[in-house]
């Protein structure tokens, strides 16, 4: 009877998925598989589904989340700027790994703003997922950073990031969503280990 029931909201949260909704995620499977790719079109096609995700995340009461997308936006904005940018050997930015100091930076940040975002979800919104919303949210700010500078560990905290969405967006009814998140994982994990060939093979050149 349990199952029944599950499957009954299932296919009604599937009936209640919006035409907008749809459009965010067909734009956001793009962007990361552009990402995938290294091609700079992650970062048009990522703001435009960001850009509305900002909107849905609003009326989900998912506020941390709402908030990442407006940091996805910024953050795009200078991606696109950094992967576009060339050196003074005429050069665009190389995929490359984080060291040590970088590693324990990402750490400082993560726990930074997962604990920030908490107290501000717990006091001053009504988020009924304070917890989830705000380590999925530290999570992926750290992982939007890391790709805006092209470090392959970016792929690993999408791949976690994931895998923590989307249960979090069928618990809240978008399960539209939720199976973008599940195409996102799978494309994380493709892209990590075509990201970390590409890393190894300049090592060797």
């Amino acid at each position: 009877m349990e199952i029944i029931n599950i499957l009954d909201q299932l296919y009604r949260n599937v009936l209640d998925t919006t035409l907008l909704e749809i459009i965010a995620v067909l734009f956001g499977l793009f962007s990361v598989w552009f990402a995938k790719k290294e091609n700079i079109l992650v970062y048009p096609t990522g703001i435009i589904s960001v850009l509305i995700y900002v909107y849905i995340c609003f009326f989900a009461g998912l506020y941390a989340d709402m908030g990442i997308n407006f940091f996805y936006f910024v953050m795009s904005v200078y991606g696109w700027y950094s992967w576009t940018r060339i050196d003074i050997n005429k050069k665009p930015l190389p995929i490359s790994s984080c060291n040590t100091s970088y590693h324990i930076l990402n750490i400082i940040a993560f726990i930074f703003f997962f604990f920030v975002l908490r107290y501000v979800l717990i006091n001053y919104t009504d988020s009924t997922v304070p917890n989830w919303d705000s380590l999925t949210t530290a999570i992926f700010i750290v992982a939007m950073w890391l790709m805006a500078r092209k470090k392959v560990e970016n792929w690993i905290a999408w791949i976690i990031g994931d895998i923590i969405s989307i249960p979090l967006y069928a618990y809240k009814g978008l399960v539209f969503t939720s199976f973008q998140f599940t195409v996102f994982l799978i494309i994380a994990i493709m892209g990590y280990i075509e990201w970390r060939k590409k890393l190894l093979a300049s090592k060797v050149a």
